[in-house]
């Protein structure tokens, strides 16, 4: 593990990890699965996952142990100023829900041209009645075009209060392929449906080791 890994995380990032993962932990007992993954990079990368409770984008921090995660969420989150202004201080990415913004794509790119971890949640939305029914097509533009690892995190249902919870990390996504096909709108498309077909094995070999 180089340095790098172990200063990108920013004093208020690490100081609020310290306070509530052991909170959390205790509450919403979380196990996590192959982090050597995730363990093994050095920013920058993407970090995706699937998204059933609100939850999930802590579960999802408390599991990357190096660096510091951008997340990207609804613009909705940050209607209140105080929590405004604590999800800017946290580098949140805001971005209206089923909206192409171009000015949050940019940011996204610039994350990841600063050297450091994107977090999103392909779906879009908590409230998809199957994994990984719609994949944003936003997320694999951005993969795509910043050419940075893309590692899938499946959460293993609904994280529940006072039961174990357990948290996936796979290996990077396959792109190579698609960056000699060139972005375009089959290999964005092509890209959809390969982080689909990941959760759903994910999912599958969750459910075997039960």
């Amino acid at each position: 593990m180089s340095d790098k890994a172990h200063r990108q995380r920013t004093p208020l990032y690490h100081g609020l990890r310290l306070f509530v993962a052991p909170i959390v932990r205790l509450i919403f007992p979380l196990r996590f699965h192959h982090r050597e993954y995730v363990d093994a990079l050095n920013a920058p990368y993407m970090v995706i996952g699937n998204h059933k409770s609100f939850m999930d984008p802590i579960a999802v921090a408390i599991g990357v142990r190096y660096d510091e995660i951008h997340f990207v969420g609804k613009k909705e989150l940050a209607k209140y100023k105080p929590m405004e202004k604590l999800l800017l201080k946290l580098h949140g990415i805001m971005i209206g829900r089923g909206e192409t913004d171009m000015a949050a794509m940019r940011k996204c790119m610039q994350t990841l041209k600063d050297g450091h971890v994107l977090g999103i949640f392909p779906e879009g939305t908590r409230h998809q009645k199957e994994l990984m029914e719609h994949v944003e097509s936003g997320t694999a533009l951005i993969a795509l075009r910043s050419k940075t690892p893309v590692i899938p995190v499946y959460i293993h249902g609904k994280i529940r209060v006072f039961r174990l919870n357990h948290v996936y990390f796979g290996a990077p996504l396959e792109l190579d392929d698609l960056y000699a096909q060139g972005m375009n709108n089959d290999t964005v498309q092509t890209l959809c449906n390969r982080i689909r077909d990941t959760f759903h094995a994910m999912r599958d070999a969750a459910n075997r080791k039960k």
